[in-house]
């Protein structure tokens, strides 16, 4: 559900494709729409992009334990899909993120991503070991993909996804995918107290009200950013 009570309708057709639109309630009250299950829109999204769909198969490819790609490479053909924008490639990092059982160096992190670099070269590849990235982000170690994920500062960003060898997209979303698809901009656990600053400065150094007005900002970091996007102008 949208601000002013609207709902995202998505829709599939015989060929597979998605198709989101806005549904605004009758004056009745009543509300009629047709929901997909969120998992498995965003399966198909990502799977009929074609750029995308390549990324994930080379990830895949380099066999890393517990490896997944996660953050706006998710989020935004997400929200573009919502804002009715066309298809585009990823614009930043593309985050690949894995938790092998046993602690490596960071050169086994770069030697991955001169592999990725040289599988698609258009992508800005961004390898991290989630074993080691606790000691970056002041946090206790994280116990896996998924540990780490739920300490990212976004709700909406803490989604990661993976190929199988069945062809199909696995979903890792600590916090569920309904702040994601609801355009619903708030931030995890983490960064609700001390570090609810570092939230407040993404959302407004990203930009991201102004290229995505749909999206609900909560009320605690609205004025806030409202004031920081004032002061960089």
């Amino acid at each position: 559900v949208l601000p002013g009570g609207a709902l995202w309708c998505y829709s599939r057709f015989w060929n597979g494709s998605l198709q989101a639109r806005k549904q605004v309630p009758p004056s009745n009250g009543g509300l009629i729409a047709i929901l997909m299950d969120h998992t498995a829109f965003l399966q198909t999204l990502l799977l009929t992009d074609p750029l995308r769909q390549r990324a994930l198969q080379v990830v895949a490819e380099c066999g890393l334990p517990d490896c997944w790609i996660g953050a706006g490479f998710i989020r935004n053909p997400v929200w573009d899909h919502l804002h009715g924008y066309a298809e585009s490639a990823p614009s930043g990092d593309v985050d690949v993120i894995w938790f092998p059982s046993v602690p490596t160096l960071a050169e086994v992190d770069l030697r991955v991503e001169q592999e990725l670099r040289a599988a698609m070269p258009e992508l800005r590849w961004s390898v991290k070991n989630q074993t080691r990235m606790h000691l970056r982000n002041g946090d206790m170690p994280y116990t896996s993909v998924a540990d780490a994920v739920r300490h990212w500062p976004e709700t909406a960003t803490a989604v990661a996804v993976r190929l199988v060898p069945s062809g199909l997209i696995e979903v890792n979303a600590p916090f569920g995918l309904n702040d994601l698809f609801t355009l619903r901009l708030r931030p995890t656990p983490a960064f609700q107290t001390t570090k609810h600053p570092i939230f407040v400065d993404r959302v407004s150094s990203k930009r991201w009200i102004e290229r995505y007005p749909l999206l609900y900002l909560e009320a605690s970091a609205a004025s806030r950013v409202a004031v920081d996007s004032l002061s960089n102008k």
